[in-house]
């Protein structure tokens, strides 16, 4: 089953399901309230409201307003050699919030206060049930389904300290989506193509079963610190070929489209917009 948050003429969003050529409306805003909903992706499955053409679909992040935004750093052999780091015993995490959000075909906001903007293609996992320090079959069972995430980065500030918070969190730069695809689908350790193109030139490409830590994995770990609650989303880290490790580096300037695509799960296309302030 593919879910996604639809944008509608009169101001509002909705979830829906994708049925052939048509999207389904399912009664709820986003795809996040439909996880948190009585009945969950169940439900999702059985409901039958408004429809609307696929085609040219106004798609919102696919879960608008997460709780939280869970992020992995480090987690591809070939991504962390070429960072010129060791591998890491333990998932590297930093967060990200919701106001970095953006649509499947939404524009990203190249801030004015960065010289090294950069791209990272990532599968993202979102959360369908509460779960705390989740064992092996409550980790499985915690995962809603996957989506694409590109976690747009400014080098320059991520690397100021030791800390990234500041690099990964700039105002609408962080597309999600197009759909949420049900683990049913995928199983809860995807072995999928992961690619990312920048003005039609492939700077990365790999498969999501190459992670160091995987998906329930992640889920284990994240959990035994905080609580995962539905609609929250874990980004599982990004292949190498990124702009920053390129000799010369490469970054985006503005006017670039950038095409994030995993297989089976759709494709991201946005244009990199520099905001004028």
């Amino acid at each position: 089953m593919k879910l996604a948050t639809i944008r509608l003429d009169d101001h509002r969003t909705a979830a829906v399901r994708a049925d052939g050529d048509h999207l389904v409306e399912l009664g709820q805003p986003d795809v996040g309230a439909v996880l948190a909903a009585p009945g969950g992706l169940a439900a999702a499955a059985r409901a039958n409201g408004p429809r609307h053409p696929r085609a040219g679909a106004d798609l919102a992040p696919v879960v608008p307003h997460p709780g939280k935004v869970v992020c992995v750093g480090l987690n591809y052999r070939n991504h962390i050699q070429e960072m010129g780091r060791d591998l890491p015993q333990h998932p590297t995490l930093f967060a990200k919030f919701a106001d970095t959000l953006i649509g499947a075909g939404d524009d990203i906001r190249r801030p004015v206060e960065t010289e090294q903007f950069d791209w990272e293609a990532e599968l993202a996992l979102v959360i369908g049930k509460e779960v705390r320090r989740a064992d092996e079959d409550e980790a499985v069972a915690a995962i809603a389904g996957f989506t694409v995430l590109n976690d747009i980065t400014c080098r320059d500030w991520q690397f100021r300290t030791r800390e990234w918070l500041q690099g990964k969190n700039w105002d609408s730069s962080t597309p999600v989506g197009p759909f949420l695809v049900t683990a049913d689908e995928t199983g809860a350790r995807p072995a999928l193509d992961i690619r990312c193109e920048v003005d039609g030139r492939l700077m990365q490409s790999d498969n999501t079963g190459d992670l160091l830590f995987d998906p329930v994995e992640l889920v284990r770990y994240v959990s035994t610190t905080l609580r995962l609650r539905p609609g929250d989303i874990i980004a599982t880290g990004t292949p190498g070929g990124v702009g920053h490790a390129r000799k010369p580096a490469v970054f985006l300037q503005g006017g670039e489209t950038v095409v994030t695509e995993i297989q089976g799960l759709g494709r991201l296309e946005n244009r990199v917009v520099r905001e004028d302030v």
